[in-house]
């Protein structure tokens, strides 16, 4: 990467939950133009990681430099300001609201006696136009697809001024259609100098945007290697700790019917593994909890054996 100096510098960040060490002694560099995988177990100690980074939390050791300066523990504002962003997996954005509106929602006081909205949607639009992320300013948020609202929420950092940007599972509800558009938002990104630190557990597509990679485990940093050269099974075993064999699948015949789900094509045999594919948000959750018991579904059964 470039010579000049990092433009987040992490060193020996701490954060502890009563026994558990969340995070141990992490010291980490971000360059600017780079794109800067963050990758590791669910536990590993990831979501700490940038929760602290963007304010959340409150490391109880070390320290946290954005351009040389020290960032301020424990304030949302302070990292805004500073020109960090944050695009979460469950996006935070108010349905009822306008694209504009959302954008715009907490900069301005409320007993402010003018707006400055059409100064915003002017800067949306050029943001939107400089990044390939079209959306309708006056659109509500309630009508847009999974993928329009991610494109907003990156657009509501973006326009506050964000040159470092967390993106946390960023693809986890999006299509592949709609994953490969993200993956060209990146591209324009990075070649407009902004950072990325980029979360993921999809090892294809962290091999495919990153320039370097993060590897936590058990909250400690295990590796920092740069993605040209790496490998799925390199990553794995950094992941886990061990050497992970590859899944070898072998054809038999399925057995009878276990579950079914009258009147739809729902139908497991024994012995088989029935994969349910989806946006999220597309019904999968609703199923798995009527297949349960968890709720009664209002019309309909479930049959077993």
């Amino acid at each position: 990467m470039s010579a000049s100096p990092p433009v987040l510098r992490l060193r020996g960040v701490t954060k502890r939950f009563g026994p558990l060490v969340a995070n141990d002694g992490i010291s980490l560099d971000l360059d600017r133009g780079e794109v800067l995988a963050l990758l590791g177990e669910n536990g590993a100690g990831k979501s700490t990681l940038v929760s602290i980074l963007f304010g959340h939390y409150v490391a109880d050791e070390g320290t946290i430099e954005v351009d040389g300066r020290t960032l301020p523990p424990g304030q949302p504002k302070a990292a805004l300001a500073a020109g960090i962003g944050m695009v979460h997996q469950h996006f935070t954005l108010a349905d009822n609201l306008s694209v504009l509106d959302n954008v715009m929602l907490g900069t301005e006081p409320l007993w402010q006696p003018f707006t400055r909205r059409g100064d915003w949607r002017r800067r949306l639009l050029d943001a939107a136009q400089r990044f390939g992320l079209q959306v309708d300013p006056e659109a509500r948020i309630a009508e847009l697809s999974v993928g329009e609202r991610q494109r907003v929420e990156i657009l509501k950092a973006l326009v506050r001024g964000a040159r470092i940007l967390i993106l946390d599972e960023p693809t986890a509800v999006l299509t592949p259609q709609e994953s490969e558009s993200l993956f060209a938002t990146l591209a324009q990104m990075v070649a407009d100098g902004l950072s990325i630190i980029f979360i993921s557990h999809k090892l294809d597509e962290v091999l495919r945007v990153s320039d370097r990679i993060a590897v936590l485990r058990g909250g400690k940093l295990i590796a920092v290697l740069p993605a040209e050269g790496a490998s799925k099974s390199d990553l794995a075993e950094a992941m886990v700790g061990r050497t992970v064999a590859p899944a070898v699948k072998t054809r038999h015949e399925p057995g009878p019917v276990v579950c079914e789900l009258p009147g739809t094509t729902l139908s497991i045999r024994a012995g088989e593994v029935f994969a349910v594919a989806g946006v999220a948000g597309n019904g999968q959750q609703a199923l798995a909890e009527a297949l349960c018991g968890e709720h009664a579904a209002p019309r309909g059964a479930v049959l077993l054996d």
